[in-house]
Formats: C-alpha cells, sequence, structure tokens
C-alpha cells in the first residue's frame, strides 16, 4: 500500500500531532547490546523458559472499589526486568502498576451466546497503545462493555515509560530513545509472564492477550512467550515496528538528520550492535547489508517519502540512508514476529487489521498471518485512525470468537 492508498485522516492526524519520538537518539551501545541479547532468548519459548519457568514475583492489591457494577482492583509489583536487564529502566518504571477490572457476579449459567463463559472467569490481558496512559480508556472503551456483553473480565496494564512510570523529563509519550522502545517490550513480555501466572492462580481463564496498535504488538510479545494455549487477538498492528517507524506516517515524527549523525560519530553502532541484527525479512551472511536492505525493501516499496529530510545534508547518498537502513535493522531484530516463537495454538489467533492503515502499512513485509499458519484474520474497511474510533466492536467480537474456539478445543482437557 502506498501512503496515496492509505487513509487521509491518518496522515492528517499525525500531521496536527506535536510530539516527536527518539529526540535524544538511539541509546547506548551498551543497552542495545544487552536488549537484543536478551531478545534473542525471549524469543525462542524453549530459551525464555529459563528466565520465566520459575518466575514468581510477590503481587501486592492496592485498593478494590466497586464502580458500574464492575469489581476494580489496583496492583503492583517489581518488573522482573529490574534483575534481566539491571539498571535499564528509569527508576519511575521499576514497579509494574496494573487494574483488574472485573464483573461483580460471573455467570455460571449457560446460554446460546455466552455458552463458552458457563463455569469459566475469561479474562483479557489488555496491553497499552502509544500514547495510552493510566487505565481509564481502556477501563471505560474496552473493559466495561466486555462485561455488560459478555461478562468477560480484563486487567489493564500500563506499560513503562507510560502513565504512573513516566519519567519526569519525558514528555507525554515520546520515547527519549530508540533503546527505550525496546526496553519498553521486553519489560512488557516478562510482566505480562507474571500477571498471566497471577490470573491463574485466582481461577480466571480462559485467557487472552489484547491490545490496539503498539498494544496489539506487545500483546502479540507476550503471547509468544507464553508455554500454554493462550488466546490472542492484535488489533491494527502488524509484523514489525519497522513498518510503523520506517514506512508508516509515525517516520515524519524522528530526528533522522540526528541519528545518522550519532551513528557516523559513535562507531560502537556499526562495530558491535550491527553484527546482533537480524531480520527474518532478509538472509545474509555477515550481519546486516545496508545496500541490498534498501534496493529489496524500502524503495521497492515507496518508501522515498520517508527519506525527504535528508535531502539537505551533504553526504553522499549510500550514507544518507545508513541511519534509516539501522533504523529498519534494528526494529526488525527486537520486534519482527518472525523472530519469536509462534504462539502455542495459531488457531486461538484472531487478527484485526485496518485495510487502509497508514501507520501499520503491511506491503513489502511478511504478512502476519504467514508467520502464524491457523491463525485468522479479519479486515476493517478504513484506516488506523477511524478503525480505533469507530469499530471497537469488531475487536471485542475477535476476543469472543477467540474464547468459543478456546471453549471447543480445550473444555475438560486441560
Amino acid at each position: 500500500m502506498s501512503l496515496v492508498e492509505a487513509s487521509r485522516l491518518d496522515q492528517i492526524y499525525r500531521s496536527i500531532l506535536l510530539s516527536k519520538f527518539f529526540t535524544r537518539g538511539w541509546g547506548k551501545p551498551s543497552t542495545l547490546e544487552r536488549v537484543i541479547k536478551l531478545r534473542k532468548e525471549f524469543g525462542n519459548r524453549v530459551l525464555a523458559e529459563k528466565h520465566f519457568g520459575s518466575l514468581d514475583v510477590p503481587v501486592k492489591l492496592t485498593n478494590q472499589q466497586t464502580q458500574d457494577g464492575c469489581v476494580i482492583i489496583n496492583g503492583e509489583f517489581r518488573s522482573p526486568i529490574c534483575d534481566m536487564l539491571p539498571g535499564v529502566l528509569p527508576q519511575e518504571s521499576e514497579v509494574a502498576y496494573f487494574q483488574a477490572v472485573l464483573p461483580e457476579k460471573w455467570k455460571n449459567k449457560a446460554d446460546d451466546k455466552t455458552n463458552w463463559v458457563n463455569g469459566h472467569r475469561p479474562l483479557v490481558l489488555q496491553f497499552a497503545g502509544t500514547g495510552d496512559h493510566y487505565f481509564w480508556r481502556r477501563r471505560t472503551i474496552m473493559a466495561k462493555p466486555l462485561i455488560k456483553e459478555m461478562n468477560v473480565g480484563s486487567i489493564i496494564v500500563e506499560n513503562p515509560y507510560y502513565g504512573l512510570r513516566k519519567p519526569k523529563s519525558q514528555l507525554r509519550s515520546a520515547l527519549h530513545y530508540v533503546s527505550d522502545l525496546f526496553v519498553m517490550g521486553a519489560a512488557n513480555i516478562a510482566e505480562a509472564q507474571v500477571l498471566l501466572k497471577w490470573s491463574e492462580k485466582q481461577g480466571f481463564g480462559p485467557l487472552c492477550c489484547h491490545g490496539i496498535s503498539m498494544g496489539g504488538h506487545m500483546a502479540s510479545l507476550a503471547a509468544s512467550a507464553w508455554p500454554k494455549p493462550v488466546c490472542l487477538v492484535p488489533c491494527l498492528s502488524w509484523t514489525s515496528g519497522s513498518v510503523t517507524f520506517c514506512q508508516g506516517v509515525m517516520a515524519s515524527a524522528i530526528n533522522w538528520r540526528q541519528l545518522h549523525e550519532q551513528y557516523q560519530q559513535n562507531k560502537d553502532y556499526k562495530e558491535k550492535v550491527l553484527s546482533l541484527i537480524y531480520s527474518p525479512e532478509f538472509e545474509y551472511d555477515g550481519g546486516y547489508t545496508g545496500d541490498q536492505f534498501l534496493l529489496d525493501s524500502f524503495l521497492a516499496a515507496d518508501s522515498k517519502v520517508n527519506l525527504t529530510n535528508f535531502r539537505d545534508m551533504e553526504t553522499e547518498t549510500n550514507t544518507k540512508t545508513e541511519a534509516f537502513l539501522f533504523m529498519r535493522g534494528l526494529m526488525d531484530e527486537c520486534t519482527h514476529l518472525g523472530n519469536y516463537s509462534v504462539p502455542v495454538d495459531p488457531e486461538l489467533i484472531n487478527i484485526v487489521t485496518a485495510e487502509y492503515d497508514a501507520y501499520q502499512p503491511r506491503k513489502s513485509i511478511k504478512p502476519l498471518d504467514h508467520l502464524w499458519p491457523g491463525s485468522n484474520i479479519r479486515y476493517v474497511n478504513q484506516g488506523h485512525v477511524s478503525s480505533y474510533i469507530f469499530h471497537q466492536n469488531v475487536f471485542r467480537e475477535a476476543i469472543y470468537d477467540s474464547f468459543k474456539t478456546f471453549s471447543q478445543k480445550y473444555d475438560n482437557k486441560i
């Protein structure tokens, strides 16, 4: 899909936002090294088990109230990533906060519409999309309707760097460093394992990982590490963060000149980080080869528009694109779902994507449903923003369908 075909509303909405991302650059090469090495372990569910198999993190419940027919419980715990990557999380992000939004009474009587709920306490882990701070938005537009329609509970997860966990120096959702995004992803994977284990102990289930946009991608990462069948409903997300920050409208929110200059000035990015990068989109020897990456991918995919802010630079063409290519490589290494285990049962996955999504373009990258053979995909005939505003019901239906499939396959079996 070219940007001409993509949603005009998506492009207009992004153009009026003032927030810029990665305003301080890439982050320390040493941080990128550590995160990538841990990512390679998280990406293999067998290797990830050495981190998560014996994970026993105390969860503290801090507050409970009843509101609009819902029981709302706040909780917190220390993020396991503090021990796995010491010193990487900002101090403000070290404690993970969540909010459980549960029915006052769970259904225990079957009927034609909700027979899959009978005898269960289904629960959805909701991950935050970009800019989704605190709990109120997901509580209002997703958690409460889930209870009203189908008696389904939720746990709303607060991202590192967001809301109660936002560093004081950070403006809104504008992460300072590229590495912050990858630390956020690693923390979400680890913290989700804590919450999934805790949910099982409380007697909740079936369990579902769900999110919209970036939240959908975080939900996918979390589900990939869970060693049991789990429902998964990623909405308005796709295979890799590279399409978001290198192809989509978010590319205009990045200071490419600054990233290029840092990349040229600090040799450790090339000498220590570059060799660690692997993209499932290409097979190549000796690490990441920028020219091939460019010729075979983005220039062939109508991506030239994203390079226009390099045009006033006086360097040669091949160095103008280096920051762009390094970004693509990093994003694929850390976020491409081809670098992670396929969730245990792909038939429990219901993907919802927007046909004209300018935030998550799908051209020139492996389709998400192809990475997960047996998964299901449905399309909304809109762009990213309009799908989010007007089609939350489609997201909920996908969640219900995943639970129904789980019930049909696993009731009385696990």
